[in-house]
């Protein structure tokens, strides 16, 4: 995801962000923007929730991701 740092599934608070970020998309209809493409060939989104809401600023708002900085500019306003 565009702009997130999220601890990886086997690192401390990973499981908790999978769940979280499980939990908010949870039957939802997602409406994603591809923003790049990674080093790995991976496509980097921003990816909204069906009411608007950004899924990377309500991962960094509950506190279980950071803003990755580098590449997003400082978009989320915390770096």
């Amino acid at each position: 995801m565009w702009g997130l740092d999220a601890p990886e599934t086997d690192e401390a608070g990973g499981r908790a962000a999978t769940q979280a970020l499980s939990d908010l998309i949870e039957s939802q209809t997602l409406s994603c923007h591809i923003k790049d493409v990674d080093r790995y060939n991976r496509i980097v989104g921003q990816c909204f929730l069906e009411d608007g809401k950004d899924i990377a600023a309500e991962m960094i708002r509950i506190g279980l991701a950071f803003e990755y900085c580098r590449y997003s500019g400082g978009y989320y306003g915390t770096c």
